[in-house]
């Protein structure tokens, strides 16, 4: 399913929220800096958008990993990670950009092939609940971050205000499958099985209780676009 939406995913995504995906991921950087230039993972990565706004808010000093299970998306995490390195060197901050490098693996969540404690944050955007057991995704997370980290999920859901509740339930159901199977043009339901995933995954204090579970200490929950989306951060 993943891969069949890969082409047309980046413009879809910004479609779709009308551009605010990007204020989102904008606020995950700003809210869980990268400090020093100790490595950072990034995984369901999909083509890689937070992997890179992390790649430059470490300002080319911090090493970054995008992880994901679907090879088409990494091959477009690739080329747009090549084009912002090459953009970077163009403009003569190659040296400044020093050694570190964007770097994509073809992983599995669940069972991620790096060795423990090695990463200064481990995040994921929208990707948690694509994750088959959210369980063993977090305590991943958790066990690759290295002691005093942070992990960082931002995910979908849902506004607490009733009438906006509302109004978003019915565009989420009703509009936006719509437009996003008729330009994606994919067999497998994508656009329809996206609200259903959102409405059935857990959020707020319930989803913090799962990053407390898998070991993290200090879990904070941020309401983001008045509860749309939610972004938390606990600390290993």
């Amino acid at each position: 399913m993943f891969g069949e939406i890969a082409p047309r995913y980046d413009f879809l995504n910004h479609l779709l929220s009308l551009g605010t995906d990007i204020y989102w991921r904008w606020r995950t950087v700003r809210k869980v800096r990268p400090e020093g230039s100790a490595p950072m993972l990034d995984v369901c990565t999909g083509t890689g958008d937070l992997a890179l706004a992390y790649w430059r808010a470490g300002r080319g000093k911090v090493p970054v990993v995008g992880a994901d299970f679907c090879h088409p998306m990494l091959v477009r995490g690739e080329a747009k990670a090549q084009r912002v390195l090459r953009k970077h060197d163009a403009t003569g901050s190659a040296q400044a950009r020093g050694p570190a490098t964007i770097t994509f693996v073809e992983a599995d969540a669940r069972q991620l092939p790096f060795p423990d404690d090695c990463f200064q944050i481990v995040s994921v955007a929208f990707g948690l609940r694509n994750v088959s057991d959210t369980t063993s995704g977090l305590a991943e997370m958790a066990r690759v971050c290295r002691p005093g980290g942070r992990v960082a999920v931002l995910e979908f859901s849902l506004p607490t205000w009733a009438p906006l509740r509302a109004i978003y339930g019915w565009y989420f159901r009703n509009v936006l499958p719509r437009i996003g199977q008729a330009l994606a043009r994919n067999r497998e339901g994508a656009y329809e099985y996206l609200p259903e995933s959102v409405g059935e995954f857990p959020y707020g204090e319930a989803l913090a209780d799962m990053l407390r579970s898998a070991g993290l200490h200090e879990v904070r929950y941020y309401p983001l676009t008045f509860g749309i989306a939610t972004l938390y951060v606990g600390q290993k």
